[in-house]
Parts: structure tokens; sequence; C-alpha cells
């Protein structure tokens, strides 16, 4: 009896703008790849909300420090469910791959990625499975972050108990502090995570709890991804 062996369906794969050399070469390694497919490159951030619905990839790779705010990639992933989100950033720390990670990218990665290793990560992302990056940096350094900024920890504490309803006086009694550095740090957090109102807030409170957006302790590292 002969089996017949089915061809794999091919990998959509979307790109956002990113600088020209960089977006050449990855160009160069998904089209090397046999089962992947581009649909669509150099895709500006006012479109692609537009080429996403369109399109359908199964994979978009977006760039960190295009991203206005982290809540940009929480509101693709809400609006784009089926697409998986690969974020390729200028030397991100671990705190900025775990936010991009709470808000539904498949994985974050540095730019200088291996070439095997972008195109791994693609593999994995279409099948719907996180990458962890590699430990980045040494622990004595750690470059200045180019893009959205993270909470620090007391912005997280605020974020939780704003999130629990509670009013600007009650988080400051509950912090011994003064209600004026609540509304500084409120004002940090809606900045940060691009949003406006309470009501805004209270819509990615649910499934994006503040714990999973503060910086981690010093010392945390990302496991390394599948050789």
């Amino acid at each position: 009896m002969m089996v017949v062996v089915q061809p794999r369906s091919p990998i959509t794969v979307l790109i956002a703008r990113f600088e020209d050399l960089f977006a050449r070469g990855l160009r160069a390694y998904i089209e090397e790849d046999g089962v992947l497919r581009l649909v669509a490159t150099d895709v500006e951030p006012s479109s692609l909300d537009r080429r996403l619905s369109t399109l359908t990839p199964t994979v978009a790779i977006l760039n960190f420090s295009a991203l206005r705010s982290p809540a940009d990639v929480h509101h693709v992933h809400a609006a784009h469910p089926a697409t998986r989100m690969l974020v390729l950033a200028d030397h991100p720390t671990p705190a900025q791959a775990n936010q991009m990670l709470a808000f539904g990218a498949t994985a974050c990665l540095p730019k200088e990625t291996q070439a095997r290793d972008v195109l791994n990560a693609i593999h994995l992302a279409s099948r719907g499975l996180v990458v962890l990056p590699r430990s980045l940096g040494t622990e004595d350094f750690e470059p200045a972050p180019i893009g959205p900024e993270i909470l620090t920890p007391r912005e997280a504490v605020v974020l939780e108990l704003l999130q629990e309803n509670r009013s600007n006086a009650e988080i400051a009694n509950a912090l011994h502090v003064g209600v004026e550095t609540v509304r500084t740090h409120r004002r940090n957090i809606y900045r940060k995570l691009g949003v406006r109102t309470r009501r805004e807030l209270s819509a990615l409170a649910p499934e994006f709890p503040a714990r999973r957006l503060s910086r981690p302790a010093a010392g945390n590292a990302f496991d390394g991804l599948a050789e």
C-alpha cells in the first residue's frame, strides 16, 4: 500500500517596517526557508491592522522600537488572535521580553539573534508555542532600552490596586504615600500602557494582571532557544 505524504501547509509571514539593512536580511532568511511564505513586508504601523485583517498571516514580525506603547501588542493580539506575534527588539531586557509575552506576543527576541534561531522561533510561533530568548547581555551591563517603557515595581503595585477599583486616597493610605504621589504613578501607568481612563485600564486588567507587567527581580534570566 502506497503511503501518500501530504505537503506541509506554508506558514505565511508578515514583516512590519524595520531598518532597511535589517529588513533585507530578515527577508532573505525567510525566503530561503521552504515552508515559510512572505505575504507582506515593510508594513507601516498605521496600516498594520488593515493588512493583518486582509492577509491573516500565520505569524507577524513586529518592530519593538516602532511601538507607541506595550498596549499596541495587546490591541493587535485581541483584534487578530489567529496571528502569532514575534517581536524583535534592540537589546531587549528580560523585563521588556516578559512584558511583550504578557501582552500576547509569542516571542520577543533581540535583533542580533542568529538566523537559524529566528527561523526556529517563527516555526514554533506558528504552532502557538511561546519562545523564551537566551539570557540577555551580561550581569553587569544592560543597554538602554529602545521603545516603549515598562512599569517600575511601585507602579506595578499601584496598577494592581487600581485594578481593584481602589480610590487614590485608599491607595495612598495603603502605600503610606501622599495622594499626589499616587496621581503621578497613575499618570505614568496610563502613559506607559497606552490608556486614558480607568475604563480602558479595566479592559486590560482581567487578562494582564499587574504582577506580569512589572520589572522582575535582578538576576532573573530567560531560558535559551532550543538548538
